[in-house]
């Protein structure tokens, strides 16, 4: 017998999440002495100098467990949003709150719905459990909600909106949401996905707690892996009804966040210049972007997020590929069914103005072929 053969069909279907290469790999690869890495929505300004000092501070006490129920970080966010503490879990980025939602609440005959394309953990979700996954097409590269709420049924059980989307970083706005909620069957647990939300400017952005303070199946996701820099801690929370959050809870592996993980995440909520400093560097490089992106040409999807769809026009392999050869990453459209199109990070003035005359090097030359 094949060892292959213990391994369940939904996993072996399953395409493994690519992450793309390593900037350290990249340099040794090619011989170059920096990498521009904008290819994963990360933060270039880095995390707080508070959090920081309570990185040093906690690392002493690395031999012992980290506190189980996250108190002193859930009692910060429960201030900061005005929500009971019963509603909040702390989980692994918001990636492990996606995963505790699986095994809170998917049943093999469920369904998972989601846009397509979709934030990689959304299948993997369904695929973990046994369970379908049904993947609705995009509309004009936002959620087509309509058609979402048309593809569920009786056993659809999770529905995943990303919102900002990834990787076009479209919203979908607070009567849009209203409406779609009021057509989802109600057994189906909407889990609404805002890791980029502090970067949102359009005011007709969902209000999205006020769901979970009404008691609707909804589970509210951020994190801090994006504007407050702690990607590489992964810590993230979660916002749902009391009966939901404990059920979230039951399904969460013990000590899951560590407790540098956990001093890090409140010493940055006390940090709002930070946060404020980050949004400032974002809406300022994507207004650049924007006018670059129209003196070359390019058609792109304006962004409420840290990041910008374009279409490049090439095959976003080779562009990727001459990009990188002049220490620059971005990330391929093509895993997203997009073959022409990009997805850029936007970073500091300097990163962003360097990744517009590169990309500019590899659209000239492209055309020269």
């Amino acid at each position: 017998m094949e060892l292959s053969e213990l391994i369940r069909d939904s996993i072996k279907r399953l395409v493994p999440y690519s992450p793309g290469k390593h900037s350290e790999d990249v340099k040794r690869e090619l011989g170059l002495e920096e990498i521009i890495k904008l290819a994963s929505n990360e933060n270039p300004l880095g995390p707080s100098p508070l959090a920081i000092e309570a990185i040093c501070r906690a690392a002493p006490e690395v031999y012992l467990y980290p506190d189980p129920t996250w108190r002193d970080l859930v009692l910060a966010l429960s201030t900061r949003f005005d929500m009971p503490p019963e509603t909040i879990v702390i989980g692994r980025g918001s990636d492990e709150i996606i995963h505790m939602a699986g095994l809170a609440l998917l049943e093999p005959h469920h369904e998972v719905v989601f846009s397509d394309p979709p934030f990689a953990l959304y299948p993997l979700t369904a695929a973990h459990m046994g369970c379908k996954a049904v993947s609705v097409p995009h509309r004009n590269l936002t959620h087509d909600l309509e058609a979402i709420a048309a593809a569920c049924t009786p056993q659809t059980r999770l529905v995943f909106i990303s919102n900002p989307y990834n990787p076009t970083g479209t919203i979908v706005r607070r009567d849009e949401v209203d409406h779609f909620l009021a057509q989802v069957p109600e057994t189906a647990v909407v889990v609404l996905d805002e890791a980029y939300y502090e970067y949102v400017e359009d005011p007709g952005f969902p209000q999205s707690l006020d769901y979970v303070r009404e008691g609707r199946p909804v589970i509210v996701l951020r994190t801090f892996s994006k504007i407050y820099a702690l990607a590489g801690l992964r810590v993230g929370y979660g916002f749902a009804p009391p009966e939901l959050a404990r059920g979230l809870k039951q399904a969460c592996e013990p000590f899951n966040v560590s407790g540098i993980a956990q001093a890090a995440a409140l010493a940055s909520l006390q940090d709002e210049e930070q946060v404020r400093r980050s949004q400032r560097m974002v809406w300022e490089g994507k207004r650049y972007l924007y006018r670059e992106f129209e003196r070359l040409g390019l058609e792109y999807v304006p962004t409420e997020a840290n990041f910008i769809f374009v279409n490049v026009g090439i095959h976003s392999r080779d562009c990727f590929d001459g990009l990188m050869r002049r220490g620059v990453t971005v990330r391929t459209g093509d895993i997203f069914g997009l073959p022409t199109w990009i997805r850029v990070t936007i970073g500091t003035a300097e990163q962003n103005r360097v990744f517009v005359e590169k990309l500019e090097e590899v659209l000239r030359q492209a055309s020269s072929k």
